[in-house]
């Protein structure tokens, strides 16, 4: 399974059906749970990290993380609307 998936999953595990079927038909949608991904990976990674910069760069990509989660969550209730059709009036 596409990693960027297993992490939107991660994420919004009681959604995991709507995004495995979401991102086999929207490539948009992959990429932005990929992006995800990779922004978990920097956050983590400046988390352990003991560099002068960690604590910003550490709020730096906790924001993004975020910022793509609320995407995802965007896209997945986008999905999930059932629009609804109106017919004239009855005569």
């Amino acid at each position: 399974m596409d990693r960027g998936v297993v992490a939107a999953k991660r994420r919004f595990p009681f959604r995991g059906q709507a995004i495995e079927e979401r991102a086999a038909r929207d490539d948009e949608f992959r990429e932005l749970c990929a992006d995800f991904a990779d922004a978990e990976v920097e956050l983590y990674r400046w988390e352990q990290s003991t560099e002068p910069k960690r604590n910003e760069r550490y709020a730096e990509y906790l924001q993004l993380v975020d910022d793509l989660a609320g995407e995802i969550g965007a896209a997945l209730d986008r999905a999930a609307i059932i629009p609804f059709h109106r017919r004239g009036p009855r005569t």
